[in-house]
């Protein structure tokens, strides 16, 4: 005989999953985008480091992007170009991104990180649902945080400056191409985390995290397609053969969506908002001194934080 109380939970669950996304106005074609936690998969245990591993850390503070640094550039996927107005980014670090800049603009631009890193660090706006399909009020992120770790198989080496790293895939509910690496949460579940948008328990804050690819290949500071420079270690950690362990880029941020509201990214047209488009990049201009003190604080295992008014390990 079959058990009767898991068919009768695998129901409910639909169920509140339909009428949260109900609650939402989030359309019925658009429902299977959204999840609660309770379905989400759990995220796996750490696998440990072996001797003569990179495990400390480095934390820094380019802010929140609170002052509204955001337009619909490109700087590394299509330099000198405005983007369709339907698709803004968030721009935190170097404050000289405009909607027609190149990467080779950004060298000398002041910027939004305490610790004098002139980086630049982007990723799609997210916004609470408008009463058009583009334009609803931008969510700034409650909380910001920037981090790099090291590698669970060896120590790190310096990335060099203008290196791009790329993470997600604009264009991934339509290619398909596996290149998809959005990860969502909640902040009352940290152990949980989704490719989907998360309905949150009330009081909970919507969490969005970028981990960026960190094993480079020790040539190219980009490509054609912006992700043949840069790979994803192993699930061990371990790099690909013919490429270094650089320092790993880890951002998250928290977003307070009000009760009962739906909220998604911009994305392009014909993406349909789906949250498997998220996506972000980077573009390394710390100072070669700065990075240095990344590299050393990973490889000796020390918490290094540089964020505003702290300056420990």
């Amino acid at each position: 005989m079959g058990r009767p109380w898991l068919r009768l939970e695998a129901v409910l669950a639909v169920v509140v999953l339909g009428a949260s996304a109900a609650y939402l106005g989030v359309r019925d074609a658009d429902r299977a985008f959204y999840t609660s936690m309770s379905d989400a998969a759990r995220v796996p245990a750490a696998a440990k480091p072996v001797a003569g591993a990179s495990t400390g850390s480095y934390t820094w503070d380019c802010g929140r992007n609170q002052d509204g640094h955001r337009n619909t550039g490109n700087p590394v996927v299509s330099p000198g170009v405005a983007g369709p107005a339907h698709h803004e980014h968030d721009f935190i670090g170097n404050l000289g991104v405009g909607p027609v800049s190149s990467v080779e603009d950004l060298p000398g631009q002041p910027t939004s990180c305490t610790n004098g890193d002139a980086s630049t660090y982007y990723w799609p706006v997210l916004r609470l649902g408008g009463s058009t399909d583009h334009h609803g009020p931008a969510l700034v992120p409650t909380s910001l945080t920037m981090r790099y770790l090291g590698n669970l198989r060896g120590p790190v080496v310096a990335m060099p400056r203008l290196l791009v790293a790329a993470v997600g895939d604009a264009y991934a509910y339509t290619n398909k191409n596996g290149l998809a690496r959005a990860v969502w949460s909640c902040s009352n579940t940290p152990d949980r985390t989704t490719m989907k948008y998360p309905i949150c328990d009330d009081g909970a804050e919507v969490v969005r995290i970028f981990d960026f690819p960190s094993c480079w290949d020790g040539r190219q500071l980009d490509s054609p397609n912006h992700r043949q420079q840069m790979a994803f270690p192993a699930a061990g950690g371990g790099c690909p053969a013919g490429t270094f362990a650089v320092p790993h880029l880890e951002i998250s941020m928290t977003y307070a969506v009000p009760a009962g509201r739906r909220y998604r990214i911009d994305a392009f047209d014909g993406q349909r908002y789906s949250p498997l488009t998220d996506h972000g990049f980077m573009v390394n201009l710390m100072p070669d001194a700065l990075m240095e003190r990344v590299v050393t604080c990973l490889n000796a295992g020390r918490a290094c934080d540089d964020t505003a008014g702290s300056r420990s390990g």
